[in-house]
């Protein structure tokens, strides 16, 4: 965990920029010794949205297989996604 003060976010932004995006992790800034606010690069913000989108999605299917819902095939649905890109190109 990186922890850095609102201080040296003022004084030194460039380095704290830097690290942020070289370790790609959250970097936790701190006011009067609290924690104040967490700042991250876009790029690594922008994965771990990605990730937490795909666990939702991923939670909602293991939910319909538990409730025993209708499935689709694997070899009908890569024919679907196929017909779906092939009609966009």
């Amino acid at each position: 965990m990186i922890i850095k003060s609102s201080t040296s976010l003022r004084n030194d932004y460039n380095t704290i920029s830097k690290m942020a995006h070289e370790k790609e992790k959250p970097v936790y800034i701190t006011r009067n010794g609290e924690g104040d606010l967490v700042l991250m690069s876009i790029d690594a913000f922008e994965k771990r949205e990605a990730i937490i989108d795909l666990k939702e999605k991923l939670l909602v299917a293991e939910e319909q297989r538990l409730r025993g819902d209708k499935a689709t095939p694997l070899d009908s649905a890569y024919q679907r996604i196929k017909e779906r890109i092939d009609d966009k190109l």
